[in-house]
């Protein structure tokens, strides 16, 4: 096991800077996801960590050296990659044992730690077949196979479950967190599921064009998001946003279609009067009574889900379009005003200008 820290890790390709100061350390057997849409530079900066790409500027360690002019071999890591890049004609044996054999290690020790993987990976009674004998997720856990065996000091994954099908990531997603849990190595895990980095990963790291937006633990992003941004990426269905102004003594927050909606605590005294972004989580809206503090919204479609109803509505006449989340099965007419009751701690506010949220 061992420590990486990225400090100061930029990224360009030619002019254009991808990578803008990533600042992150993964402490020894954490695992860590990094996460962000399509484009956001999250492969980009896994394959600095592995050496595959150059970094323009910072300085990555592994185990506390420097590795910024090391070779990937040299770097003690082992990789995952979204396609399995295995040898069609070789045995899952001789899949895993090749990265050993090229290293010249001896065939008692290839033996000893192929069985050992294949045992912790319930691969043992396929070990003589090829790979277009096994399932997707054999597949899968081939290729992750063949990174145990190396026993490196980091495990670095590029997407390795985007190729399966729902059921089936489902399913890795759990031999992945005992895997980690097992074996407790380092481990990156780049993704753009959110599902998978908030359910494998102890502190994600999430990535908006380059720009590092929070790192934390799964639930301080989803229960205390740093920016709109990743308000909106965590959670499904996303966060709803309002244009909203808080009121003159900053103890409430008022908006078009709703009561001023109370603030938890001593509320917001020194933003009185600024105009704000109010989040709300569908999960978070409570059908209450008509009175004092609630939001009504005129619903225009229902999903029932069996377990939960998906509410589709707006706030006010055609105001903001949102999505409340009810738990249990629920029937409502097209039409229908729903008044809606929300906790004052489940009020996200940020600001209108930098999206960052606002101290609370």
């Amino acid at each position: 096991m061992a420590n990486v820290t990225l400090k100061d890790v930029y990224k360009s390709f030619g002019k254009n800077e991808d990578i803008h100061g990533i600042n992150c350390e993964i402490k020894s057997g954490e695992f860590v996801a990094i996460l962000g849409p399509s484009g956001c530079g999250k492969s980009t900066a896994l394959r600095m960590i592995a050496g595959l790409e150059v970094i323009t500027k910072g300085e990555i360690s592994i185990d506390g050296k420097v590795v910024n002019e090391l070779e990937p071999a040299d770097r003690d890591i082992a990789m995952v990659f979204q396609n399995y890049a295995l040898y069609p004609h070789m045995t899952v044996f001789k899949n895993m044992a090749y990265g050993l054999k090229i290293r010249k290690m001896s065939k008692d020790e290839i033996r000893k730690r192929v069985h050992n993987a294949a045992e912790i990976l319930e691969l043992t009674e396929f070990l003589d077949r090829k790979p277009r004998q096994l399932s997707g997720g054999q597949r899968q856990r081939v290729a992750m196979g063949r990174c145990i065996v190396r026993e490196p000091k980091v495990f670095l994954f590029d997407e390795p479950l985007s190729n399966l099908d729902a059921k089936l990531r489902v399913q890795m997603r759990l031999e992945l967190r005992n895997l980690h849990e097992n074996l407790g190595i380092t481990s990156v895990y780049v993704t753009h599921d959110q599902v998978e980095a908030m359910t494998l990963g102890d502190r994600l790291l999430i990535l908006e064009d380059g720009y590092v937006q929070q790192i934390g633990s799964p639930m301080e992003v989803y229960e205390r998001p740093a920016t709109r941004f990743v308000a909106g990426f965590i959670g499904s269905p996303a966060m709803n946003f309002f244009d909203a102004q808080l009121s003159g003594n900053g103890l409430a927050v008022e908006l078009a279609g709703s009561d001023a909606l109370p603030l938890a605590n001593s509320g917001l005294p020194e933003f009185g009067g600024q105009k704000v972004i109010l989040g709300i989580r569908p999960e978070h809206f409570e059908l209450t009574e008509e009175g004092a503090g609630t939001m009504r919204i005129k619903v225009d479609h229902v999903e029932t889900l069996g377990a939960d109803t998906l509410v589709h509505g707006h706030v006010g006449e055609n105001g903001t379009f949102l999505t409340i989340r009810l738990s249990d099965i629920h029937h409502f007419k097209k039409g229908t005003i729903l008044p809606l009751a929300v906790p004052s701690e489940k009020l996200h506010l940020f600001d209108k200008e930098n999206e960052n949220r606002i101290a609370d």
